[in-house]
Parts: C-alpha cells; sequence; structure tokens
C-alpha cells in the first residue's frame, strides 16, 4: 500500500483516547502512591515518587511549549506571520504550560482536527488535499507520541524501578503500589509501540510499521529488553544503594555518546543539551538510533554489556547478600531476568533480520504535495529513529 494512502482513521482516533486515559490514570496512581507514602511518614519514598512525576511534566512542558514556539516561527507552518498558533497567542501558550497542561492542549488539538476528518463526511476536500491533512494529523500524533516517549522514561521506566525496588528490597507491598507498576508497564509499552508507528507513518519517504507480528515482534523485544534491565537494577540497589553511583555513569555515559554524535534536534543550544541529558536517559533503559543512521555495530555492543550487567546483578546478589533473601526469591528473578533477556534479544533478531521495514518509499517531489518539508517534519527527522 502506498505510503501516501495511510489515513487517520476512527481507530486511530479512538486509541489516540486510550493512550490519553491510560497517561492520566498513570500519573494519578503515583500521585496516590506518594500520598500513601506521606501518610505512612515514608519522606524519601515520597520524595523520588513525586520527583519521577515532576520530572516527567516538567521536561514534556519545556518541549511542547518550545516546539509550540517553532510553530509560530515557522514560515511554513505560519504563513502569514501571526502571532499565534493552534488558536492561542503566546501568552497563553505561557500559561497553559506553567500549569502543566500543554500536553493535554495537544490532546484536545489532534482529538479535535481528527474528529472533523474521520467522524464527519466532507467531499470538499480533493485527493491531494485529503492525503495532507491525513499527513498533517499523523505530523500532530507523532508531536504527542515524542513528548510521551519523553514522560515514559522519566517517568514511569524510573517510577516501575523504584516501586521494585521497594517491593523485592524492603518487604513492602500494598495494592496501590503494584496498580502503579502495572499502569506503569503498560504506559511504557504503550508508548513504544506508538511512537514507533506514528513516526513511521509521517515521514513520506519511510516504509511503515506492518501491524500484527512486525509489531509484535518489536513490542516483545522492547518490553523484554527494557524490563530485565529494570529488574537487574533493582537487584543491584538492593545490593548496595550506591549502585545509584553505578546508574548515573551510565547515563552520563549516553548523555556523552549524544554529545559525540553531534544531535540537531532542538532550536537552541540549551534546549538541545537537556535533550542530549534525556536521550542519555534512555540509553540506559533500551537501544535507540539517536541519529537516524546504521548503528548496527553500537546496538550489538550496547546489548553485549547490558546482558552482561544481567547476568551480574543475580550472581552478585547470591554472593554477596545471600542473607537477604530466600533462595525461591533468587531464583524467580533470576529467571525472570535470564529468560526475558533471551527473549528479548531473540526478538530483536528476528524483527531486524525477518521484520522490519526495508528500504524507502520513493522521494515525494513538488507535484505530489509533499516536498514541502514543514518545521515538524524536520524535527521528526531528527528525532530518535527506531
Amino acid at each position: 500500500m502506498p505510503h501516501s494512502d495511510i489515513q487517520y482513521t476512527k481507530l486511530r482516533w479512538l486509541l489516540t483516547i486510550a493512550g490519553l486515559v491510560l497517561y492520566v490514570v498513570d500519573i494519578w496512581t503515583d500521585i496516590g502512591l506518594a500520598l500513601k507514602y506521606f501518610q505512612e511518614k515514608q519522606y524519601v519514598w515520597t520524595g523520588l515518587t513525586l520527583m519521577f512525576v515532576l520530572a516527567g511534566l516538567l521536561v514534556t512542558q519545556i518541549f511542547s511549549y518550545a516546539w509550540y514556539r517553532d510553530d509560530m516561527n515557522h514560515v511554513l507552518r505560519n504563513p502569514e506571520g501571526r502571532a499565534s498558533v493552534a488558536g492561542m497567542s503566546e501568552g497563553g501558550l505561557v500559561a497553559l504550560h506553567l500549569f502543566g497542561v500543554g500536553i493535554f492542549t495537544r490532546y484536545y488539538h489532534l482529538l479535535r482536527k481528527g474528529f472533523k476528518v474521520v467522524w464527519t463526511k466532507t467531499n470538499s476536500y480533493t485527493l491531494e488535499q485529503r492525503r495532507d491533512v491525513h499527513h498533517n494529523l499523523f505530523c500532530l500524533a507523532t508531536d504527542l507520541s515524542m513528548l510521551k516517549l519523553f514522560e515514559t522514561f522519566l517517568e514511569s521506566v524510573p517510577q516501575l524501578l523504584l516501586q521494585l525496588y521497594i517491593v523485592l528490597g524492603h518487604d513492602e507491598s500494598s495494592v496501590l503500589q503494584y496498580l502503579s507498576m502495572v499502569f506503569s508497564f503498560f504506559n511504557i509499552a504503550w508508548a513504544l509501540v506508538d511512537y514507533r508507528r506514528c513516526l513511521r507513518r509521517s515521514l513520506p519517504q519511510i516504509r511503515e510499521m506492518p501491524s500484527g507480528l512486525p509489531t509484535a515482534m518489536y513490542l516483545m523485544y522492547k518490553i523484554c529488553t527494557i524490563t530485565t534491565h529494570i529488574l537487574s537494577y533493582s537487584l543491584l540497589l538492593i545490593l548496595s544503594i550506591y549502585s545509584t553511583v553505578a546508574l548515573t555513569f551510565l547515563w552520563l555515559l549516553g548523555t556523552t555518546w549524544a554529545h559525540f554524535l553531534q544531535t540537531n534536534f532542538c532550536s537552541s543550544k540549551g534546549l538541545e543539551l537537556l535533550y542530549r541529558a534525556v536521550i542519555g536517559v534512555i540509553l540506559t533503559f533500551t537501544f535507540f538510533n539517536v541519529k537516524g543512521q546504521d548503528t548496527k555495530v553500537a546496538m550489538i555492543f550496547y546489548y553485549i554489556f547490558h546482558s552482561c550487567i544481567n547476568l551480574m546483578a543475580p550472581l552478585l546478589l547470591v554472593l554477596l547478600r545471600p542473607e537477604l533473601h530466600t533462595g525461591t526469591f533468587l531464583l524467580t528473578v533470576s529467571c525472570l531476568i535470564f529468560g526475558g533477556s533471551l527473549l528479548g534479544l531473540v526478538s530483536l533478531v528476528v524483527y531486524y533480520t525477518l521484520l522490519h521495514p526495508r528500504g524507502k518509499w520513493r522521494e515525494a517531489d513538488e507535484v505530489d504535495g509533499m516536498g514541502k518539508e514543514t518545521n515538524g517534519m524536520t524535527k521528526i527527522r531528527n528525532f530518535l529513529q527506531p
């Protein structure tokens, strides 16, 4: 099917609502958990739980506002030079993002525009205009999926690590903790697949990601590798709280790697440094192609290194702190780590050797109406590539 024939469907619109609900529930379960810790006078857990929530919210608001500003100043997105974007003035944008509802504003505009396209019938569009409208909807969805990816790795992933550490290392568990971990897990899975599918659909020269087995295999690869990393990190934290130094070192390695590659995603130097720091967090838990280049060798080294960590964490806990838990606990967690690592790596190999979309669609030209690259598309091209 030609890439240009891909449409923003009713199912896609409904899935956007599902993603919004999952995002809100994930945050509110974490806030409820922080309140529970506060009532129990567990102030360290309270502070860390809230810190991850605020980190995700703050970074997404910063980038959301910056992208709105870029759209306002871009000649193709704002050819008339209006002092507003998406119906909002600059002052309105500042206020919305200061109150932390910038991402909800993006959800509102995407759902409103998508509703007009997919739920109301109109014959006023030509084929070319309809193609542009659907492509613009996917660009809006991709912007949103980028922000969700930031939020996931700054909030959901470290939150899952923290709660696992508390449950496994301190024998403290509650229904709210398990709810928080479950929703964090589903939010991670949703963000990964949604980002990948939106990204590939919004770039006209890239083949889309097929649904079905390829999507399931990609999700299996990502979820297995990320969760085994989180389990391994939680065991290292149980072994010694000073393992946070090692995690900080891994973050610095990822940030340095992004800096070495000279990423050019943002319109200002300060934002670019923040972006590279976020990339460092993401690379601590999973591999992404930072600049859309051939990274087969880098990926191989990355997963060899992290496989060593996955093997080392349970062994160190057995050798150095055998008194912490029973043999059943260690056996269960070790099997999850080893089995998950193997399944994740096998899924990775199967996906990239047999199921990964290869090649590119014909480059569009001005006659197609797709040769005019918008600021949003430029941003997408420079973002993390699957």
